[in-house]
């Protein structure tokens, strides 16, 4: 009778272990989610500054065009062909501020410094979005995690090429 109950003891601190690394992934998972929510949404701001930008007269025609271009792309790329289009965007500003940023008006210096804090953002929002994927992507391989199916159908998180070389 002793041994019955160590034996049910034990299975329902099992139970509960897997209960609870369940829920921690799920909470790794929600993780990812809302850090890539907010970077889409700092890397939208960006293009919508871009454009802006390329409105300005900061930019001479043909880098407006580019910019133009760069900027919708990024903004309406699918998920697939997001890095090369945020790399784009990444290249084409980098093109134009190396050459605009001296000859700046007060409106056009507005809008410079916003996508300088906006650059800074999205650098630590990278940070922290690479971070929650890595963290996931490393319970996700752990024994108990594979065997029991702990993740359910929830895809694996990725990280996209544009991480690393954002502006």
């Amino acid at each position: 009778m002793k041994t019955l109950i160590a034996v049910a003891i034990l299975i329902l601190i099992f139970l509960w272990y897997l209960s609870f690394s369940a829920t921690r992934l799920d909470r790794l998972h929600h993780r990812v989610e809302t850090s890539w929510a907010n970077l889409d949404s700092l890397l939208q701001r960006r293009a919508a500054v871009a454009l802006e930008i390329a409105r300005s007269e900061i930019a001479d025609p043909a880098s407006a065009m580019l910019l133009t271009a760069a900027a919708y792309q990024a903004r309406e790329a699918i998920i697939e062909k997001r890095s090369v289009a945020e790399s784009g965007l990444s290249g084409a500003l980098g093109l134009l501020l190396a050459d605009g940023q001296s000859s700046a008006r007060p409106a056009e210096a507005s809008l410079l410094r916003e996508l300088s804090e906006l650059t800074d953002k999205i650098r630590i929002a990278i940070a922290l979005h690479v971070d929650a994927v890595t963290r996931t992507q490393l319970v996700r391989k752990k024994f108990i995690f594979r065997t029991f199916r702990l993740a359910g159908n929830a895809p694996l998180p990725v990280t996209y090429e544009f991480e690393s070389d954002v502006l």
